[in-house]
């Protein structure tokens, strides 16, 4: 009789207990729906100095099934990803943010798409949230659909290769796949998703909101390099190898249009990182593309005041473009009522 878990739901952490008890708790209360399945929940706990590991126990105690691992010392986050991935004992793995959360009434149908072990990738559709999860959700609006080419499959995802919360990647299809060969770049969870995705080529993505990610919740790297150079070298490195030139050219472009414009609006508002090594960032690889030179060349190169204006309103056009619309009217309502 096979054991083995149909997923292994992986939570690397550090150092946000209050968040993580959260994520645990609605995970039990998910569960409750679940007792058909057989789910693996894995925490990678990187050393945290507070009270993660109290959670961690009094989660167990309240009866939600943990296999807890502690490591000696801090590893670093990509590390720690890694690890999630090569421990996770399920046919697929979904690597979870301490600090996101499924979505009411979602972990179920989540589980019925993964039967049948059929997919490369199960992509799951996140939105963001600022205070309550709840309160501040854009609907059950979308539906599922299934992509029999990579290379479409990751242009429909786009930047959701890149975020750990969105993807479950059948394990099963990549045996030997050492995780830790990935570490450096801040996207272990990419190289991943495409090579499931490739093996498999029959790959879902579900358009329903289901994951809760709390935004603003994440730092400590420099945002054109991960999402430009090194993400671009990833792309590059599956080139003649399940991905063509046009493939990744078309996934670039989705993420000039629909992802990059509110980021540079961000650091044109905010002032945040050096405006000038970012445009030198970008400029280099998409020199020649007119979607560049339309949709980020004015808020990289304007005054800072045009730019912003510019940078707000390529952002909303790529949000309408990309079906994203009334999650950003739900958030702009949600901001508005908190601060009445």
């Amino acid at each position: 009789m096979n054991n083995q878990p149909l997923l292994t739901i992986a939570i690397p952490t550090y150092k946000r207990d209050a968040y993580l008890a959260e994520t645990l708790r609605q995970l039990q209360s998910e569960l409750k729906f679940c007792n058909s399945y057989s789910i693996e929940i894995l925490i990678s706990d990187n050393a945290s100095p507070d009270g993660t590991k109290t959670t961690v126990e009094n989660a167990m105690d309240a009866g939600l099934p943990i296999k807890y691992v502690r490591n000696s010392d801090n590893i670093g986050s990509d590390a720690n990803i890694a690890q999630c991935f090569n421990l996770a004992s399920g046919h697929y793995v979904l690597i979870l943010g301490d600090d996101d959360l499924f979505m009411d009434h979602t972990l179920q149908s989540f589980l019925e798409q993964l039967e049948g072990n059929k997919y490369g990738v199960v992509c799951l559709r996140p939105y963001g949230f600022n205070h309550d999860f709840r309160k501040e959700y854009p609907g059950k609006i979308g539906a599922a659909e299934v992509y029999g080419n990579v290379g479409g499959f990751l242009v429909g995802i786009g930047p959701l290769m890149t975020l750990i919360s969105s993807c479950a990647i059948n394990k099963s299809l990549l045996p030997g796949v050492d995780a830790n060969d990935y570490c450096g770049e801040h996207l272990v969870q990419v190289h991943l998703v495409i090579q499931a995705a490739i093996k498999s080529q029959l790959n879902l993505f579900d358009r329903r909101y289901v994951i809760a990610c709390k935004r603003n919740n994440s730092a400590g790297y420099d945002f054109a390099q991960v999402f430009v150079d090194y993400l671009s070298q990833v792309l590059d490195k599956y080139k003649g190898v399940g991905l063509s030139e046009k493939d990744i050219h078309a996934i670039e472009n989705r993420l000039i249009v629909s992802y990059f414009p509110f980021y540079l609006f961000k650091q044109r508002l905010y002032k945040q990182g050096d405006i000038d090594a970012a445009y030198l960032r970008f400029n280099k690889r998409y020199l020649g593309r007119m979607t560049f030179y339309f949709w980020l060349y004015p808020t990289l190169k304007l005054p800072r005041w045009l730019a912003i204006l510019w940078g707000a309103f390529t952002t909303v056009l790529g949000r309408i473009l990309n079906g994203d619309l009334l999650r950003g009217v739900k958030f702009a309502l949600s901001n508005l009522t908190k601060s009445l």
